[in-house]
């Protein structure tokens, strides 16, 4: 161990014995689960950064797109507002296929590891 690694747990010993560490809010409690632990380890830190930042990829674009599209064609009383509905769900149903054949997405092996998890939070 370096010298700074000795003295941060000299100091880390230190606050222990005097009690620093007793009133740490959610002591005792779980932790929270990470919301992008069904991401493999090499992509998290990426898509936290995009996350953080407000960016949201194409294909996560289009998907929630589609699910808005789906709970308003549920709310819809209207007939031609359905069909105007149903033919954007199915464009952007369209869009995302292609969009998915283009990066060639559904060939990486993370795809296959993940897409029953990734499709379930959508």
């Amino acid at each position: 161990m370096d010298v700074f690694s000795q003295l941060a747990e000299e100091r880390i010993k230190q606050a222990i014995q005097d009690g620093d560490f007793e009133d740490i809010k959610g002591k005792g409690k779980p932790q929270k689960k990470d919301p992008l632990e069904h991401v493999p380890a090499e992509l998290r830190m990426g898509y936290r950064i995009m996350k953080n930042s407000g960016y949201l990829p194409e294909e996560v674009q289009i998907n929630k797109e589609l699910a808005s599209l789906r709970d308003l064609l549920k709310l819809c009383t209207d007939d031609q507002d359905k069909k105007r509905i149903e033919k954007r769900i199915t464009e952007k149903e369209l869009q995302f296929q292609l969009l998915l054949e283009k990066r060639n997405i559904k060939q990486t092996s993370s795809y296959k590891r993940y897409s029953s998890k990734i499709n379930r939070l959508f």
